[in-house]
């Protein structure tokens, strides 16, 4: 093994632990896995912290959270 192929292994791994932990966060907001809240625990949150059409709100944060892990570990934008 290279020092090349250790390399990419190593960005491999950090971009699937990374992207993994976002998408379980947002799966949290979005489904209320992994003791999250789901929509209306998270939309009442966010009302809770000013912003205004909480659920709304709650949905667009999740599907970012969820959306933007998922490719981040597919490796979109990633060299």
């Amino acid at each position: 093994m290279t020092c090349y192929d250790r390399q990419d292994l190593g960005l491999l791994l950090l971009r699937l632990g990374t992207g993994g932990v976002l998408a379980a966060h947002g799966a949290q907001k979005l489904f209320g896995w992994f003791g999250g809240g789901g929509i209306e625990g998270t939309g009442a949150a966010m009302e809770a912290m000013g912003y205004a059409p909480g659920k709304q709100s709650a949905v667009m944060a999740g599907l970012a959270e969820a959306g933007g892990g998922a490719l981040l570990a597919l490796g979109l934008a990633t060299p």
